[in-house]
């Protein structure tokens, strides 16, 4: 090519990189753990506080958190500062524990408050030179203090006079991934699992090393690879040699790898002909089952079961409690350290009363009967994963057993992926509910930290929305989701709204013309789900299971209690399922205050109003003005925020590369359809037993009300039994 065609095409490659700086799509696969160069009045400071890397004694968790310094200050500052085994002049970043660092040992630092996790990031003088120090007492310490410390740089936080100290408040914080041995995923809306179960244990894909450095960087350590609608094949040798093999590359990210197991496992892989949990026969089979994990897995952090819950067996197929089985389960872990992880999601028997309070009746009575290395797995309301829902009765009420909070992050019932609902404020909102166990100021936050009640061990849970999507988790603002559970399981009395704040300037862009609206997009985008799916404390009106689009009218199902109909009670009277003393009596199951404030109509927060009381139409709400009319303004104003959202994102373009942008905006524009979808159907449905008319302004459904009801969505991501309609 003669030499003046060359320089041509150079030239016009360097002014199309000028007109445009996104001259590389992004595909949202670096997560949060974004490190690109930070702007031109950041270099200067930050590389004055970034000029030398001073390593420490070598081990695998060392090496990573020094490989992450590496990546994250050369992307962040255009090049990597040097590595030097002493310190030798200003800038420099010192890392490791007293143990792994003579320059760590040699500042007498107390790391007493760090525990076994926690770290010191600080400002201090080495050798007459100003440096950082990130410490701890173990070296997941060091890794964990060096995510945060690139965390302020991406942030655009200054560097000078640093004086962090950070430790967990939660012992076990873990990710509950519902992924099938044949690669499905469960409620699992960004693609197939990320776990490629025919190529193990030969091949590692470098994602499982991404994977963990995601999950590292925000305090996660455990993770539960398989299903809680468990295969017994997950415990077969064939399998356990895939699971060690993930459990390597998890170690040096301080992440410990759990099983779900399946209760009837023993009668499934062996000869035995019972599961029964006091067969002695069955009860030594776990414990052989555990000594062989623990051989091929010495840091294994033992079992998550789901039992007599939605079919699944467990101990009361032999009249047996939960705690029977937990406690056999559990004694064949103990002598290795390991956790039974025992969900307290039970539908299992036909309760003709009030399927809410089914959990509560059958582990209350259990309290201070479970092993010490039990954890009861407790969902963040007594339904299922509902936009919202109060917290469940049971917080509080099992001072004698740990309870873990279990949330999930997929949203199953929250518009899947393309709705965008960032649910930071709805784990907020429940880690901050007060359950008055102890008095006022008992929040939940403090019970699964074991602050209020003792715990000896503190444990949460969410149920991932990973796959294999290039990122990650289907949606880009999905992504935000994983990050707040990370963030909230270090400490759960951080603010969504600054962990939003953080993962925006983390993930797009630090311009706060950026921050500022996207932030508030995200903070009312939750809201906006409960509005237009079924606001005042309505739950459950999805489509029969694949749990996507409205069917408020379903009555179909093989039990009255997973139905929409079943929950809405909606009659030409009123709406709303009456869990009062007259009704179910629910409320008995919350602590007297909080009962109290349940039982009346008058006192009972709007926001749970129908989930506890049996409403009138044109009950005269606090604002001067009807349920009804009411009721229909929040359909209203869910559609009226995404349409806002759209509008808010559109003129955003600047600040975001085009591909991200481009999804990001068919994504919401698929959320304002299904906003009208619900709005339309709900609207529709419910005003056949109203018989009111909309309020002014307020216009009709599109469609007829047989029109909605005839809608068909087959093969909707995440449901394993695909296809289903919502037809009744």
């Amino acid at each position: 090519m003669p030499i003046v065609r060359v320089l041509a095409l150079a030239v016009m490659a360097c002014a199309a990189a000028i007109v445009s700086p996104w001259a590389v799509a992004e595909d949202g696969y670096e997560l949060w753990l974004r490190y690109h160069s930070v702007e031109d009045q950041w270099i200067g400071p930050y590389r004055a506080a970034a000029a030398q890397i001073v390593p420490a004694t070598d081990s695998a968790t060392l090496r990573a958190a020094q490989a992450e310094l590496v990546r994250g200050l050369g992307g962040l500052l255009g090049f990597p500062p040097p590595i030097d085994p002493d310190v030798t002049q200003d800038g420099a970043i010192v890392f490791g524990t007293p143990k792994s660092s003579p320059a760590v040992a040699n500042l007498h630092l107390d790391l007493t408050g760090a525990g076994p996790e926690g770290y010191l990031i600080r400002s201090v003088a080495i050798g007459g030179h100003a440096a950082t120090v990130i410490a701890a007492n173990q070296d997941i310490g060091v890794l964990y203090g060096v995510f945060h410390f690139l965390r302020l740089m991406q942030t655009r936080q200054s560097l000078e006079q640093l004086n962090i100290s950070s430790a967990p408040r939660i012992q076990h914080r873990i990710l509950d991934h519902w992924d099938n041995l044949d690669g499905s995923v469960e409620r699992g809306y960004a693609g197939a699992s990320i776990w490629h179960w025919f190529t193990l244990p030969q091949y590692l894909d470098p994602r499982y090393t991404d994977y963990a450095r995601a999950c590292a960087s925000l305090g996660i350590n455990g993770v539960v690879l398989d299903n809680v609608n468990a295969s017994a094949v997950v415990l077969t040798p064939l399998y356990l040699d895939k699971v060690a093999a993930l459990a390597k590359v998890f170690r040096p990210y301080g992440i410990r790898v759990y099983l779900s197991a399946r209760f009837s496992s023993p009668v499934e892989i062996s000869s035995l002909k019972t599961a029964d949990p006091l067969n002695a026969a069955v009860a030594a089979w776990w414990r052989a089952k555990a000594d062989e994990i623990y051989r091929l897995i010495p840091d294994f952090g033992g079992f998550l079961v789901k039992a007599n819950s939605e079919g699944q067996p467990g101990p009361q197929d032999y009249h047996r409690t939960h705690a029977d089985g937990a406690n056999m389960m559990a004694d064949a872990v103990a002598p290795h350290g390991g956790l039974i992880m025992w969900r307290a999601f039970v539908y299992s028997q036909n309760d003709k009363n009030d399927r809410v309070k089914q959990a509560y009746t059958e582990f209350k009575p259990l309290d201070g009967k479970f092993r010490p290395n039990v954890l009861l797995q407790v969902k963040n309301g007594p339904l299922d994963f509902q936009p919202r829902e109060p917290v469940h009765p049971l917080f509080g009420a099992m001072p004698g057993t740990p309870l873990m909070l279990e949330v999930q992050i997929t949203k199953e019932y929250l518009g899947l992926n393309t709705n965008l609902a960032y649910l930071g404020t709805m784990w907020q909102e429940a880690l901050q509910t007060d359950t008055y166990a102890a008095g006022k100021g008992s929040t939940v936050a403090k019970v699964i930290d074991g602050s209020l009640q003792g715990y000896r061990q503190t444990g949460i849970a969410g149920v991932a929305n990973v796959g294999a999507d290039r990122n990650w988790c289907g949606s880009h603002f999905d992504q935000a989701n994983w990050y707040a559970f990370g963030r909230l399981a270090w400490d759960p009395d951080l603010e969504a709204r600054s962990i939003a704040a953080d993962w925006v300037r983390m993930t797009f862009s630090n311009d706060p013309a950026f921050v500022q609206p996207v932030v508030a997009m995200m903070m009312g985008s939750r809201e906006a789900v409960v509005d237009y799916t079924g606001a005042l404390g309505l739950a459950h009106l999805m489509a029969h299971g694949h749990h996507y689009g409205p069917a408020p009218w379903d009555a179909s199902g093989k039990r009255a209690d997973q139905t929409p109909v079943y929950f809405h009670r909606a009659n030409a009277e009123g709406i709303g399922f009456d869990r009062t003393s007259s009704g179910s009596n629910a409320v008995s199951q919350y602590a007297p205050p909080v009962a109290a404030m349940l039982e009346n109509l008058q006192t009972t927060p709007e926001k749970y109003l129908l989930w506890f009381h049996h409403v009138p139409w044109d009950y005269k709400m606090p604002s001067g003005k009807t349920l009804w009319i009411e009721l229909v303004e929040h359909y209203d104003q869910g559609v009226r925020t995404v349409q806002q959202m759209r509008k808010t994102w559109a003129g955003l373009s600047s600040y975001v590369d085009p591909e991200r942008f481009a999804q990001v905006s068919a994504f919401l524009e698929e959320q304002e359809r299904d906003a009208k979808w619900w709005r339309n159907a709900s609207i529709a449905y419910f005003q056949s037993f109203s018989k009111r008319p909309l309020p002014p302004g307020s216009e009709p459904p599109e469609h007829s009300l047989q029109f909605y009801e005839s809608v068909c969505i087959p093969y909707v991501p995440g449901d394993p039994n695909a296809p289903r309609c919502t037809r009744k």
